[in-house]
């Protein structure tokens, strides 16, 4: 019957050390260990695996096919091992093990790119993003599939739910009637009225939420609609001609520059468009240095000015 310690990580490392040094007098130096220990606890892990693990003929020690495939194996156990060691360690030192971020479509995860790689050369923790829309946002805040949301519209979960959650402004995103230069409406007399614009198939995007009631945005009343799962598809829909709605002007500013989509006023209140507030959001007993690096970036006029620019 196999012993509990026959492959304790010791076993495993003097196995290591051996193939590396080419011998047991050279392990015994890396390990700190005398070299009559040394050999006594290679011959001991042979005798507790029944197999023959160093070919001791020759000058140098050298693995046998057991032993190389105990080293290749081992080696992954060392590695998680010393893995785990370094996350305790984090984690006893206020380093979250894990991060989960859910970043609104609204917001180009290349704008949070920067923050990323400052946040790796800086932090120990994993992170994790998603993307959501809508009410997803605040949705994966409260079912706890994120610790921090960057781009939640206002109006968060209704309480008791929402009482738990702290908010910070990150700016505001324009909303403008957009469509491609070759459908009916780029030349339609205007302003446009909500007739003309009902009677054109709609481009939505699916709120993500799993808990909450689902959010909805621009809806326009087309009998028509497409629902996109992200805010990325839907620009690229309506810059196909396939449909039309309301965009965020920061997102599309350079498919207007290049005249892929025309800008449109309406009669409505978003004539002039509809300006969303943005916020970063949290649990409010969150605690933990990834989540303060992350806070402290947010507060930085320049970062949230670069988030939605």
């Amino acid at each position: 019957m196999l012993q509990d310690s026959l492959l304790s990580l010791d076993s495993l490392l003097l196995v290591d050390a051996v193939a590396r040094r080419g011998s047991f007098a050279g392990a015994a130096g890396e390990l700190g260990r005398a070299p009559s220990a040394v050999t006594y606890a290679a011959r001991k892990l042979e005798q507790d695996l029944d197999a023959l693990l160093f070919d001791r003929r020759g000058y140098r020690a050298r693995l046998t096919p057991a032993g190389e495939e105990l080293l290749r194996e081992g080696r992954q156990l060392l590695a998680a091992a010393d893995d785990l060691r370094r996350r305790v360690q984090r984690v006893a030192r206020g380093w979250e093990r894990e991060l989960r971020i859910a970043l609104d479509s609204v917001v180009p995860f290349d704008r949070l790119l920067p923050l990323i790689g400052a946040f790796c050369e800086a932090a120990p923790t994993r992170l994790r993003i998603g993307h959501e829309v809508l009410g997803g946002t605040w949705d994966a805040l409260v079912s706890g599939r994120c610790d921090l949301a960057i781009g939640a519209s206002a109006g968060g979960p209704p309480t008791p739910q929402g009482a738990g959650f702290r908010t910070r402004r990150l700016g505001e995103a324009q909303f403008v009637f957009a469509v491609a230069p070759g459908h009916p409406l780029a030349t339609a007399p205007g302003p446009l009225s909500a007739s003309q614009l009902r009677a054109h198939r709609q481009i939505v995007v699916g709120d993500t939420s799993q808990r909450l009631a689902p959010r909805t945005a621009g809806l326009l009343g087309a009998a028509d609609t497409i629902t996109v799962p992200s805010m990325a598809d839907k620009i690229a829909a309506q810059v196909a001609g396939l449909g039309v709605g309301f965009l965020p002007l920061h997102l599309i500013r350079q498919h207007l520059a290049r005249g892929e989509l025309v800008m449109r006023a309406t009669e409505s209140e978003r004539e002039h468009g509809e300006r969303v507030l943005l916020y970063g959001a949290w649990r409010a007993e969150a605690r933990g240095k990834a989540i303060d690096w992350w806070l402290a970036q947010l507060s930085a006029a320049e970062v949230r000015a670069a988030l939605l620019a």
